[in-house]
């Protein structure tokens, strides 16, 4: 087995490496995948999820914890299942997302519910089946869930989402944690706020809640977040409050373009001496990774459909799209572009590599340095997040397959979507 050498081989994720002039993930060729399967496909690598929720393991060894995915990174069936079955709680947003956790067959005990505009509906939903807690973002749902709680007989287990306004230092689209977000209770409303939840018959307060964004890179951040939680927390309890567990939130970023975001353990073991040091080493604390879990353990297949030269660009053309891969349409976002099977001896070109989709913002990557002729398979590495679980039907265009490798197998764990799929619930006049 030879191995290809070089800043490529440098640059890819773990468990993704090229053997014998090949891209593999773990021991399975991409390009027996992408024949098999077709094109786009999105591939996972259960290892490396696997791996990147270890770290936190780690780092929260010992103490009290729960680790809650953020499902909203890619919500697959398997994907839960597999993080589930290794320890993991859910993070949900929505009550389609509650179902999902179900589906897996979760203790809701161990399911957060988050987000800023839960309906009566989804409340009742997650008190129905014993929902861990609610992430409270706004007085206004506060006092609904109180009377949906007591319309049931219930007491409703709340933890309040704190606004601190700090600064992520990312991008405006993922960035949560400050005055001008729409997420969480402004920093100087949070102790009147738990007054008034301490005193609602039909909740019961249990935690506190800060999340400050997505793709963060520096424990500064997270730093300065954790000292004005824990200032809170000590107003709150001076006024009778009792806190029994913090959630930090998740939001630690991945390597998309030469990033360099801390080791998960590294970070909270840093973390954890700041709370020892300030006297909360015995609170149980809860997060949510999403991202920093599934983000590189997954790559997308392409297949290149034409080389498009011009005068002041050349365009690759490729069979995915911004409704497959829409981070970088949304956000501009980054994500590396290597072939499946590289011509070594071949002259590399410049070139935006784009979609089919009729919008000029269709791209997947700008003036990259690549060298392929129509019929080769690239992959887009980095896109186990915020891909799948945001792709749409525009164009009229099927989502993705996806399949996850375990070892040498691979499982194919959703099935190419038909036209059939996505007219079901349509009729004609």
């Amino acid at each position: 087995m030879t191995t290809l050498a070089g800043p490529t081989a440098a640059t890819l994720p773990p468990f993704v490496s090229y053997q014998n002039q090949q891209l593999m993930v773990e021991g399975v060729p991409l390009a027996a995948l992408a024949h098999e399967h077709g094109t786009p496909l999105f591939v996972y690598s259960r290892a490396a999820m696997l791996s990147a929720l270890a770290a936190y393991q780690r780092g929260l060894a010992g103490r009290e914890h729960l680790i809650c995915y953020a499902m909203k990174a890619n919500s697959s069936l398997a994907i839960l299942q597999a993080l589930v079955r290794a320890g993991c709680g859910l993070d949900i947003v929505s009550g389609g997302e509650l179902e999902r956790a179900l589906a897996v067959g979760i203790d809701p005990s161990r399911v957060i519910f988050s987000g800023v505009g839960k309906t009566r509906a989804e409340m009742r939903q997650a008190l129905q089946v014993g929902i861990g807690c609610f992430n409270v973002e706004s007085r206004a749902e506060l006092d609904v869930l109180d009377e949906v709680a007591r319309d049931m007989g219930l007491r409703a287990p709340v933890s309040v989402r704190v606004n601190p306004n700090v600064d992520a230092q990312t991008h405006p689209y993922i960035s949560t944690g400050l005055k001008g977000n729409k997420f969480g209770i402004a920093h100087e409303d949070v102790l009147s706020t738990y007054t008034h939840a301490a005193a609602c018959k039909g909740l019961r307060v249990v935690g506190i809640d800060c999340h400050i964004g997505s793709q963060i890179t520096q424990t500064g951040p997270y730093v300065d977040a954790m000292d004005r939680v824990l200032d809170l927390v000590e107003r709150i309890e001076a006024a009778g409050v009792h806190i029994e567990h913090i959630d930090f939130g998740g939001g630690l970023g991945i390597d998309y373009q030469g990033d360099t975001p801390p080791e998960a353990d590294v970070l909270w073991q840093a973390l954890l001496q700041r709370m020892d040091a300030r006297g909360f080493g015995d609170r149980k604390i809860c997060i949510e990774p999403g991202r920093s879990l599934v983000g590189n353990a997954g790559v997308c297949l392409t297949e290149v459909l034409y080389l498009k030269p011009g005068e002041q660009k050349n365009f690759l053309i490729v069979d995915a799209a911004m409704n497959d891969l829409p981070r970088p349409a949304m956000y501009q976002a980054f994500h590396r572009i290597v072939p499946v099977v590289p011509r070594n001896n071949a002259t590399a070109s410049t070139w935006d590599v784009v979609g089919p989709v009729c919008e000029s913002g269709d791209w997947i990557g700008r003036d990259r340095e690549l060298a392929v002729h129509p019929g080769d398979v690239l992959a887009v590495l980095s896109a186990g997040a915020y891909c799948m679980s945001m792709a749409s039907n525009y164009n009229t265009r099927g989502r993705a397959a996806e399949v996850l490798v375990d070892g040498t197998q691979a499982h194919l764990i959703r099935a190419r979507e038909s036209l059939a799929d996505q007219t079901r619930l349509e009729r004609l006049l």
